[in-house]
């Protein structure tokens, strides 16, 4: 990403340039983290009610996503990016993706398993947090170098993505189940978020380039089969979000991992169909970019 525009640099009177929209979406992201974490504390797995807490603390945490994912769409098109809402995002991210999807395994998957050694539940949750965290310093220190250009691709999987697939695979095992969570304790589907988390981790600090969707511009003319399909797809999501999003939001996650191993192999024409990239790809940096200093990480 290039140097902060001269507007977003602070002013003559030294102080720094906050816009009001982008940072009230970033603000939402880490309001809806906390008040996951919050129901994740609160959940008594002996309840009744232990699902739809869970429940209600994923979608909190999915919420935090699209906001996540807003607040730079905003920034770069009133022209409100600035240093401040590089790192307020920052902030927020590591509590609403990284705190809380880790305190969300150990809570309802390592916490009973490790009960007799409740460290190691700790350990593999901390590790998490702790690539998710370098992750975003990464992205804001190589933010913050002059001429780094790119704003195309991601250098690792992004942290709200690795968020979201833990959380809607979470939502796919208890919309599996279909019972009190208690009632499947013993079930060997929840083993399987333990080794997502520490692969994700991996995969926060690597350096598989995934697409930014930087350049989808939402004023662009585009074929008619193309707008339709994106309109029904939205509509049916909409329509049966309830029965359809345990299965269509892992699905989404994973094929866009996948993606980041795949790409390299298949042609740049291809490459800039499904990255909605109307600009040759003459050259590939490898700097970890984003959509924008108040963008997803």
């Amino acid at each position: 990403m290039s140097a902060s525009p001269p507007s977003a640099a602070p002013g003559n009177d030294g102080k720094l340039k906050i816009y009001l929209l982008p940072n009230l979406f970033t603000a939402g992201n880490l309001f809806c983290g906390f008040l996951a974490l919050t129901r994740i504390v609160e959940a008594d797995p002996e309840a009744a009610d232990f699902n739809a807490i869970i429940r209600t603390a994923l979608a909190y945490i999915l919420l935090a996503c699209i906001l996540d994912l807003l607040d730079g769409r905003v920034a770069r098109m009133g022209g409100f990016e600035s240093p401040f809402g590089r790192e307020f995002d920052s902030l927020a991210d590591i509590v609403s993706f990284g705190v809380a999807p880790a305190f969300l395994v150990h809570r309802i998957v390592l916490k009973p398993v490790f009960v007799n050694h409740p460290q190691v539940g700790w350990f593999i949750a901390s590790i998490y947090v702790i690539c998710g965290a370098f992750r975003l310093a990464r992205f804001n220190c190589l933010a913050a170098q002059a001429g780094t250009g790119g704003g195309k691709y991601f250098l690792g999987f992004p942290i709200p993505a690795a968020a979201g697939m833990v959380a809607s695979l979470t939502l796919f095992l208890l919309w599996w189940d279909e019972k009190p969570f208690q009632d499947v304790e013993g079930s060997r589907w929840r083993y399987v978020l333990p080794v997502i988390l520490v692969f994700l981790s991996a995969m926060m600090v690597s350096e598989v380039k995934y697409p930014t969707f930087k350049k989808l511009d939402w004023r662009t003319q585009r074929p008619f089969v193309k707008t339709l399909i994106i309109v029904l797809v939205i509509g049916f999501l909409l329509l049966l979000w309830k029965k359809v999003l345990p299965v269509a939001a892992p699905l989404g996650f994973t094929a866009y991992l996948i993606y980041g191993f795949v790409r390299p192999s298949i042609s740049r024409e291809m490459q800039r169909e499904i990255e909605v990239d109307d600009e040759p790809d003459d050259a590939e940096d490898g700097i970890d970019s984003a959509s924008g200093p108040t963008g997803t990480r």
